[in-house]
């Protein structure tokens, strides 16, 4: 123990320092276990009384785990004496580089792009059917991130296709559900109304029985009988 604490004196590093981020890193890593299943079981109970899909429980348990790590990040550049300005140049610079360098990273950058939009547009739901033309790639939706969309073909085999390839091809979707566009809806619910109307307009239009009509059949008439 002597010998890791003189090591750090002579290389200028702070122990408090170090243990600190441990401590971050550990308390977080915990944290995000013990959250994520309660915060999954309540934003699913959340979706189902807003008749929200289910990607929407994905999305929001992403975003705020990923908030927390950036603040358990800003914590520890903290800790380290880093400004987060200095960082936030340092990664815009080298982004800036990279992006020149290599075409791997417009690559990267417009797959996450499509999935945000994706995410918004929400042209497929998990468990539906999709497929991608002229490729013919076929399968089932079983998980989306930022970079693929993950699809299970017939056979069992797995295949991950990029976001913004969906923004480059045309692709047929066959859902599992029972849900209709706000137009579907709209028609459906307006021809509904017409055939209401029709039946009550039929029905005033034609004469009402008689309760000789009326009475059933080998039954004596009311009305007499002129000789």
């Amino acid at each position: 123990m002597n010998d890791i604490a003189a090591w750090f004196e002579r290389h200028n590093i702070s122990m408090a320092a170090v243990l600190a981020t441990l401590g971050l890193l550990i308390g977080a890593f915990v944290l995000s276990y013990l959250v994520k299943r309660p915060l999954q079981a309540s934003l699913r109970q959340l979706a189902s009384r807003l008749g929200l899909p289910y990607e929407t429980v994905l999305t929001i348990t992403r975003v705020l785990l990923g908030a927390l790590w950036v603040v358990v990040a800003t914590l520890v550049l903290d800790i380290w004496g880093v400004g987060v300005g200095g960082v936030w140049t340092l990664l815009v610079s080298a982004a800036t580089v990279i992006g020149v360098g290599f075409l791997a990273t417009w690559t990267m950058v417009s797959n996450i792009t499509a999935s945000f939009f994706i995410a918004f547009w929400r042209p497929f739901h998990l468990g539906d059917d999709i497929e991608i033309l002229p490729e013919n790639l076929k399968g089932r939706v079983i998980d989306s991130n930022l970079m693929y969309v993950v699809a299970r073909e017939s056979s069992g085999a797995v295949i991950q296709i990029p976001n913004n390839l969906f923004f480059q091809r045309m692709f047929r979707v066959t859902s599992t559900g029972s849900e209709r566009t706000l137009f579907e809806q709209f028609e459906h619910h307006s021809g509904v109304a017409r055939r209401s109307r029709s039946v009550s307009a039929s029905g005033e239009a034609g004469t009402a029985p008689t309760s000789d009509e009326m009475a059933p059949h080998g039954a004596i008439s009311s009305r007499p009988i002129s000789i």
